[in-house]
């Protein structure tokens, strides 16, 4: 061992070497061996610890220990229960925290009953001793005198004296025996009887299944779809993670069945109601929507918690498993072709509630907003309801549709205005057409008290865009905005104000609400709102109010893409269950050709109509053919270039275009722009795909 020593410091006072010292051999191997075996059996730790078969162990040991522990505790509860009022003052809370008066005073009177027979049960105890003791010497007494009577008799009937002793000798060796037996088998009871009372709390464990559910093995359990039942709904509630709801639903004696009213079959889904006890808000349960969903094996979008109007109660709708992406069948409209409809009396047929049963607005004097995100389904749902208002001859309609790509090109002669496009220009007439429309509603405010007006209805779809837009009258004022400068915005404003008095009323579209494509005093001057899928609950509050979300008014929580045509509706002109602020309605789905058969059912009842167009190009644009005519045959073109390409085709229609306006025309349409070398481009090929491929004129483009 000291051959491989080198020492770190050397005497000063020590001879220098004579010999030149073999050079030593440093220990650098052993250590690196030692680091080498170290990390090789952490590797293997690691791989045994996570391991499966490790897990499982580890998880079958905890699972049947925790039986055991689990096991003790409920018998101790159980004991405890037994010997103590515990029992009847836990039915007592949960009576007084569900209202129920009469039966907390039935748990008191059983309690004081109890009470008052375990105090006599008590003085019985301290008495027991001397009873005991006097019980004891009258029974020996007695039965010594009964034994030796019983020898008296055997001794005379067999002529033998020894039979005197003879039955008590028999008490003694059957005593003998019994000492015996029990000296035997005390040894096994001793040993054994600790292990079957482990065995008998194990098996209460199990029972009440007491184990964590990480302990529990991995199943393979397809329950989705399982009918709802009471158990499954408060087991669900239990296992929230909301503690004061979980220690309350294992402190009642019912195990939380209280909680819950009748389960009702409502439309695809059952109904329950759900009191909450004390401690636990409304709020608390509507934020864990998503895992309440999952404990009752549904999706998230399958499950609406409302609030009635009981206190401290929730109102469960959990849907049929799939039940939710089924159709609900073709509209009224287009089923019944004798169907008119009655602007002041009437309700349109719109779709249905979630309970299956039909949904109906009506739309007489209030003003309607409707919003959500793009290609959702709005213009349907909006056009669906205009469709059914076309077939009371009574009503005039301006509308202003500024996507312009068709949606409600079957208005044109049914409409007595009718704006189609996305430019600044169709901006500007739409904001004529709704200061037409103020213009009319003061001459009716002005007219003799009792003058009958026909109902005056504007519609302007895509309504952000007029918002947003920036052109600026010769007044110096402009179109777009949220300031009382704007044109737009100020003679909405005024409709608002006064206008379903005299029956002018103004309904718009529009997509992604926020504060400056959607102002709030606009959103609050509409009596209808309406909202499909929305990204955030911030965007729902702007189209809802904070009212309606607040009582469980959830668009935000809608699939995008998947829940079209599904609405949050918050209006006094729907059927809305009582206590609740909106109601979820699958609207009906009218196609454009469908929509067209409607409206030649309405210009039928009318004669005489001529529909205006405030915006005249000549020859009707074409975007997407001439986006192909200024791409040439260059293969793709960068989207600045195209831009600037249009603005020189046509500066009147495209010289205010910006990228927006250019992805609005190509999208769905499998020509979208795309990224080449890093920048945005559009292919030839693609273009003119798209334009063989579309629809006729007629139908260009299927409603939203």
């Amino acid at each position: 061992m000291t051959d491989n020593v080198v020492p770190l410091f050397k005497n000063p006072q020590s001879p220098p070497d004579t010999a030149p010292a073999a050079s030593p051999t440093l220990p650098s191997e052993a250590p690196a061996e030692r680091v080498r075996v170290w990390r090789r059996t952490v590797r293997e730790l690691r791989a045994v610890v996570a391991h499966e078969r490790t897990r499982t162990a580890a998880r079958l040991v905890a699972r049947h220990g925790m039986y055991v522990i689990g096991g003790t505790r409920v018998m101790a509860k159980r004991t405890w229960d037994g010997r103590t009022g515990s029992r009847y003052e836990r039915m007592l809370r949960a009576a007084e925290a569900a209202g129920n008066w009469e039966e907390a005073k039935e748990w008191e009177d059983r309690l004081t009953r109890f009470r008052a027979a375990r105090h006599h049960r008590r003085m019985d105890l301290l008495k027991a001793p001397l009873d005991l003791a006097k019980s004891a010497a009258v029974g020996t007494g007695l039965s010594v005198g009964s034994l030796l009577a019983l020898g008296i008799v055997l001794a005379i009937a067999n002529e033998d004296i020894t039979d005197v002793i003879a039955p008590i000798a028999a008490v003694i060796d059957t005593i003998g025996w019994i000492v015996y037996i029990a000296t035997v088998v005390w040894g096994p009871a001793v040993i054994l009887g600790p292990w079957l009372a482990l065995l008998a709390l194990w098996g209460v464990g199990r029972h009440q299944q007491t184990a964590p559910q990480w302990t529990l093995p991995a199943q393979q359990r397809d329950d989705a779809g399982a009918p709802i039942t009471p158990s499954i709904v408060v087991t669900a509630l239990r296992d929230l993670g909301i503690a004061p709801l979980r220690t309350a639903i294992k402190e009642m004696g019912d195990v939380g069945a209280a909680m819950l009213g009748p389960i009702r079959i409502a439309g695809c889904g059952v109904e329950v109601d759900v009191t909450l006890p004390s401690g636990v808000s409304t709020a608390e349960v509507q934020g864990r929507r998503r895992k309440l969903a999952e404990n009752l094996a549904r999706h998230e979008h399958e499950v609406f918690i409302t609030l009635p109007t009981a206190a401290r109660t929730v109102r469960l709708w959990i849907a049929d498993s799939g039940a939710l992406d089924e159709p609900i069948g073709p509209s009224p409209l287009v089923t019944d072709a004798t169907m008119t409809a009655n602007y002041k009396t009437g309700k349109a047929p719109w779709g249905q509630d979630l309970r299956g049963d039909a949904a109906a607005l009506s739309l007489y004097q209030r003003h309607l907003l409707i919003t959500g995100l793009s290609n959702q389904g709005k213009t349907a749902a909006l056009r669906a309801l205009a469709l059914w208002l076309a077939l009371d001859k009574t009503v005039e309609f301006r509308i202003a549709d500024l996507k312009g790509v068709g949606d409600w090109a079957m208005f044109d002669g049914l409409a007595t205005t009718l704006i189609q496009g996305p430019t600044d220009e169709h901006v500007i007439a739409a904001t004529e057409m709704v200061e037409g429309m103020v213009t009319e509603m003061e001459r009716r405010i002005q007219a003799p008290p009792g003058t009958m007006f026909t109902p005056l209805v504007g519609i302007v779809d895509e309504a952000q865009v007029a918002f947003m837009c920036p052109a600026v009258g010769d007044d110096k004022r402009p179109y777009g905005g949220s300031k009382a400068t704007s044109r737009y915005f100020m003679a909405v404003r005024k409709i608002h104000n006064q206008g379903r008095a005299v029956d002018v009323i103004l309904e718009e579209g529009t997509q992604d609400p926020t504060d400056q494509n959607l102002p709030k005093l606009v959103r609050e001057g509409a009596h209808t709102r309406i909202s499909l899928a929305l990204g955030t609950e911030s965007q729902a509050r702007m189209a809802l109010g904070d009212k309606a979300v607040d009582g469980g008014a959830a668009p935000h929580l809608l699939r995008q893409g998947l829940d079209k045509g599904t609405v949050v509706v918050a209006s006094d002109g729907i059927t809305i269950p009582a206590g609740q602020a909106s109601i979820t309605v699958r609207t009906h789905y009218i196609d454009t050709e469908q929509a067209a058969l409607i409206a030649d059912r309405a210009k039928a009842m009318r004669s005489g109509i001529t529909t205006t167009r405030s915006v005249d190009h000549g020859p009707a644009l074409d975007p997407l053919a001439d986006i192909l005519a200024v791409l040439g045959t260059d293969a793709r073109v960068l989207t600045q270039d195209v831009l600037k390409r249009l603005a020189t085709l046509n500066a009147k229609a495209y010289g205010r275009w910006s990228f927006i306006d250019l992805k609005r025309v190509l999208d769905h349409t499998g020509a979208e722009p795309y990224k080449s070398d890093g920048r945005m481009v559009i292919g030839r090929d693609r273009v003119a795909r798209a334009l063989t491929n579309r629809p006729d004129a007629g139908s260009a483009s299927a409603a939203e």
